[in-house]
């Protein structure tokens, strides 16, 4: 993606680059501000270390952490520090005394002007084009005041400004969170937050709190810290993503399946199906990749809640060879840990699904584990909306399941997503002549005509087989059907 030009210091990270719609602004200060553990050190390394690569003489002068742990840091990312200058700022022998050196505390009884007389003997040394300066707490300490402390960020950003530097400053907010004196004088400001669930692992997000002159990407943006560094994953913004294509109608191999579906599934829509536990949602999601692969597309089906291998040998009971077709590169399927991943990562796993292994069947089984993921029920609607219409712009046929309360009569759903989907089917269990059985019926398709009939169903050695419609029940979708007539239903020997 192109932006603004050589005018633009990028970070190394090319999702916080998009973000920042380029990267840092060359010649600018910017603020990168989070409590300690949010990841800032390491951005920093990566803006240093991208520069270094470029040619660029980069600095990286820390009051906080000694040469040898930011070293450490760097070689746990695979770093090559090569080119990058790192300064540790300790105080002067002669302004300790002998108890003085015995203090945890020495940097804090460094006057300021000191520090700041020898931040620029540093620079004037190295000449550098990128600086990180970390941390402007140690700095505020120092000043004991808001104004003083005002007064020597406005001379360093003058200073750095008339030098054509680009500044990154770190700022822990251990001193004063409330004290904006940094994010008014900078050019631009990024927040890293870090939110604890009450299980799993911790949450990494950041949000742009100002650039000036520039139209960046607003709003939350998780990211992961890994081996490697940073992973920014920009929040996909679907209308950004309109792509053409042709709207057709998508048969399976089952006639009945295709005459209750009014011909099939559009191309570009979503599914969503709804129904207890073991009604078959998973299953009858596979039956619609094995016709997309059949037809010579590639699929994708991302599994929350059930263990892949498992799901491979039920696939393999009904027919379908799910290894085969992901040792061919036909499918990606993935297993999807809901304590471990962020939305943002999630959506980005798809669109490299989508954009790069140019799937067009999506499967997300199920939504109640992608619930699990998100913060809130009103944040799981707008993420799904948002990735459906996504998908269906790329031309992405999508289904979606939802395990519903309970087994049988009136039934509820974590979350209602009716009115996204383009379509929505229904599944559910009924009793007839002593045996449970199940029932299948469109309930609602944006795009077209459908049969308004309830359908038995069996699942078997064929996959999925549909009977006639049930015209002489009633009440089979509260679970609590009468007979109104003679009716044949399927037997076991049909599936």
């Amino acid at each position: 993606m192109a932006y603004a030009g050589s005018r633009d210091a990028p970070t190394g990270i090319a999702g916080l680059d998009e973000v920042l719609r380029g990267g840092l602004e060359r010649s600018r200060t910017f603020l990168l501000e989070g409590q300690p553990g949010t990841g800032k050190t390491t951005i920093a390394l990566q803006f240093l270390v991208d520069g270094a690569r470029a040619g660029e003489r980069c600095l990286y002068i820390t009051l906080s952490e000694t040469e040898d742990e930011l070293r450490s840091a760097a070689a746990s990312h695979d770093f090559s520090l090569e080119g990058v200058h790192v300064y540790e700022l300790i105080p002067p022998e002669n302004l300790l005394d002998e108890n003085q050196q015995q203090s945890l505390l020495y940097s804090s009884d460094l006057e300021l002007s000191e520090t700041a007389k020898r931040i620029f003997e540093i620079f004037e040394d190295v000449r550098p084009e990128r600086v990180v300066l970390d941390s402007l707490s140690e700095i505020r300490l120092l000043a004991q005041s808001s104004l003083r402390y005002r007064r020597q960020i406005l001379a360093l950003k003058h200073y750095f400004a008339q030098s054509r530097a680009t500044v990154l400053m770190l700022d822990d907010l251990t001193s004063d969170v409330n004290d904006k004196t940094v994010n008014s004088i900078a050019h631009g400001v990024v927040r890293l937050e870090e939110l604890a669930p009450e299980y799993g692992a911790e949450r990494r997000r950041l949000r742009v709190i100002k650039y000036r002159g520039r139209r960046y990407r607003g709003g939350f943006h998780d990211f992961a810290i890994e081996t490697g560094g940073v992973r920014v994953f920009t929040r996909l913004v679907s209308a950004e993503h309109k792509g053409g294509f042709a709207r057709e109608a998508l048969s399976t191999s089952s006639p009945q399946l295709n005459a209750l579906l009014g011909g099939g599934i559009d191309r570009g829509s979503s599914v969503l199906m709804l129904g207890p536990a073991g009604t078959g949602k998973s299953l009858l999601c596979l039956t619609f990749i094995k016709t997309a692969i059949e037809r010579g597309e590639s699929a994708a089906m991302f599994v929350f809640d059930e263990e892949l291998q498992l799901l491979i040998q039920r696939a393999s009971a009904l027919g379908i060879d799910l290894q085969g077709y992901i040792d061919d590169g036909k499918l990606v399927l993935e297993q999807v840990d809901a304590a471990e991943l962020t939305p943002g990562e999630f959506s980005s796993r798809v669109r490299a699904c989508v954009e790069q292994r140019h799937a067009r069947t999506v499967v997300i089984d199920s939504l109640n584990g992608y619930q699990a993921a998100m913060p809130g029920e009103q944040a799981l609607v707008l993420h799904v909306h948002e990735l459906l219409q996504y998908l269906n712009r790329q031309g992405a046929t999508t289904f979606l399941t939802v395990a519903q309360h309970g087994l049988i009569g009136e039934m509820r759903s974590p979350v209602d997503l009716t009115y996204i989907a383009n379509t929505v089917l229904l599944l559910r269990y009924f009793e007839a002549h002593g045996r449970v059985r199940r029932a299948i019926s469109v309930i609602k398709k944006r795009t077209g005509m459908h049969e308004d009939t309830i359908r038995e169903y069996q699942i078997g050695g064929r996959g999925f087989t549909l009977g006639e419609p049930l015209h002489a029940f009633q009440g089979i979708l509260r679970g609590v059907p009468e007979v109104l007539g003679d009716v044949p239903l399927l037997r076991r020997s049909d599936a």
